[in-house]
C-alpha cells in the first residue's frame, strides 16, 4: 500500500512511524514533513492550505491512501478534493470537519445527538458577551468559535481578561466551567462505526503546576490508572457513537479521527470540545501503545470497512514531554541550533525543526516531543526525562511534572 501523509509536526512523525511499522505499507510519502520524518519517508514540498496541490500530489504519486494530519486542510475541505479523484482519505469532509472548525456548530450537533456538554452561549456583540459572562460567573470559559491553533480558549477568574479575549474573536462561545480532571479520548470512524481508542491526558498550560499560558499541549501520558474502568465504554456509548450517528443522519458522515476532549465532572462525563484529527501531543503516546497495524486500520476506516474490527493495545505506559522554544506560546524564538543525544532510551519526535546548512534548527514553538515507554508511568517518565535532559537548545524549556501525580497514584 502506497500512502501519502499530509503534515509536518510531532503528530505526523508518530503517525509516520506507526504507518511504517505496518507491513502493508510498502511506500510512505509525507508532505511537507520534517527532518525526523525524512529518515523514514520520502518528503515532498507542499502548502497544506492548497487543496488542489494536495490532490495533485496524491494523484501524481498514485497513492492508495491519503492521511491528513493537521486541522487546517481538513476544515478547508482537502479531503473532498482528494475523494473527488477516487482516492481513499482518512480525514473528514469539509462539512464534517466543522466539528472542529466551529465550536458553535459542534454544540448544535451535541444538542441534537443528546451528548452531554457544558451549557453555553454563542455571542457576536459586547452586550451578549457581558451577559454571558455574568450568567456563568468565574471561572470564565471563553472560546474562539473558529480555529486558533489550540490557543483560542481562555479560562480565567479575571473578568476583564475574559472580556478582552471575547472581544478579539469574531464570534465567541462562552460556557459554564466544568470541574474535574480532563481526558482525551479518540475514536476512529468509517462514517458508520467508530472504534474508541485508549484514553490519554494532556497538559495545556506552559508551566509546572498547570500555571502559565494555555498552549497546544506540553506533554501527555497513557493509560490513565485513575480513570474509571469503564471510561472507554462510557465515552463510546454517550459521546462517540451518538455523534457519528447524528453526523450520518445529517448527510455529512464523519470519516477519520474524532477527538473528544472530556471533563470528568461530579455529574458524569461532559464534552469540552471536539477535534477532527489526531491530537498533538496525545498521538505520541497512543500510537506507540497501539498494537493493531495502523496503515491497515486507517485504510479500513477510509474505505467504510470497520465492521468487526477491534483495537489491541500494549499494557505498557507512555509519557511524552514537549521541548519548547523560549517565548512559546506568545512569541517563540526560531532558528537556534538543536543538538540531539547520539542514543536514548526514548523516542524523539520532531515537531518544529528544520535543516539549515547541515544543522538542525528550531522552526516552531514546540520543537520536539520525547516519549518514554515503560512497564508503568514511573518507568516511562524516567526514560522521557533522561532523554530530554540530553537535548541542547538555547533557552528552551519543558514541564517537569508530566504524569507525575498519576505515577504516584494520584
Amino acid at each position: 500500500m502506497k500512502i501519502l501523509l499530509v503534515g509536518s509536526g510531532g503528530r505526523e512523525h508518530a503517525l509516520a512511524l506507526g504507518l511504517r511499522a505496518d507491513s502493508a505499507c510498502t511506500e510512505l510519502h509525507v508532505a511537507p514533513g520534517n527532518p525526523g520524518i525524512a529518515e523514514i519517508a520520502t518528503l515532498h514540498p507542499l502548502d497544506v492550505t492548497d487543496n488542489s496541490a494536495i490532490a495533485a500530489l496524491a494523484q501524481s504519486l498514485s497513492v492508495d491512501l491519503v492521511v491528513i494530519g493537521p486541522e487546517i486542510p481538513l476544515v478547508n475541505g482537502a479531503a473532498d478534493s482528494i475523494r473527488a479523484l477516487g482516492i481513499p482519505v482518512f480525514g473528514p469532509s469539509k462539512a464534517a470537519a466543522q466539528l472542529e472548525g466551529s465550536k458553535d456548530f459542534a454544540k448544535g450537533v451535541m444538542l441534537d445527538a443528546g451528548v452531554p456538554t457544558a451549557h453555553s452561549f454563542t455571542c457576536t456583540s459586547q452586550s451578549e458577551i457581558e451577559k454571558a459572562l455574568d450568567t456563568f460567573g468565574a471561572p470564565y470559559v471563553v472560546k474562539d468559535d473558529g480555529l486558533a491553533a489550540g490557543k483560542g480558549v481562555v479560562v480565567t477568574d479575571d473578568r476583564e481578561a475574559a472580556l478582552n479575549h471575547a472581544l478579539a474573536c469574531n464570534r465567541v462561545v462562552i460556557e459554564e466551567y466544568l470541574d474535574g480532571p480532563e481526558i482525551s479520548l479518540f475514536g476512529i470512524s468509517d462514517g458508520r462505526n467508530i472504534l474508541a481508542m485508549e484514553p490519554a491526558q494532556d497538559f495545556k498550560r506552559a508551566l509546572d503546576g498547570d500555571l502559565g499560558t494555555n498552549t497546544g499541549g506540553m506533554g501527555a501520558y497513557s493509560p490513565l490508572p485513575w480513570a474509571p474502568e469503564d471510561i472507554v465504554e462510557m465515552t463510546y456509548e454517550n459521546v462517540l457513537a451518538p455523534m457519528i450517528a447524528e453526523m450520518a443522519a445529517r448527510g455529512t458522515p464523519f470519516v477519520g479521527l474524532l477527538y473528544a476532549g472530556l471533563a470528568l465532572t461530579k455529574n458524569g462525563i461532559r464534552v469540552i470540545e471536539f477535534n477532527a484529527r489526531f491530537g498533538d501531543p496525545e498521538t505520541q503516546v497512543l500510537i506507540p501503545r497501539l498494537k493493531t497495524p495502523l496503515a491497515t486500520l486507517l485504510y479500513s476506516a477510509a474505505t467504510d470497512n470497520l465492521d468487526d474490527k477491534v483495537l489491541n493495545w500494549s499494557p505498557e505506559s507512555a509519557v511524552t514531554v514537549v521541548l519548547a522554544s523560549a517565548g512559546y506560546p506568545e512569541s517563540p524564538i526560531f532558528g537556534n541550533e538543536v543538538s540531539l543525544p547520539t542514543s536514548s532510551a526514548a523516542t524523539i519526535y520532531h515537531s518544529g525543526t528544520a535543516q539549515s546548512e547541515g544543522r538542525l534548527i528550531s522552526k516552531g514553538g514546540r520543537v520536539l516531543t520525547v516519549t518514554g515507554i515503560g512497564e508503568n508511568l514511573s518507568s516511562a517518565r524516567a526514560k522521557a526525562y533522561a532523554t530530554i535532559k540530553g537535548i541542547t537548545l538555547e533557552n528552551s524549556f519543558y514541564r517537569t511534572d508530566i504524569a507525575l501525580a498519576a505515577s504516584k497514584g494520584k
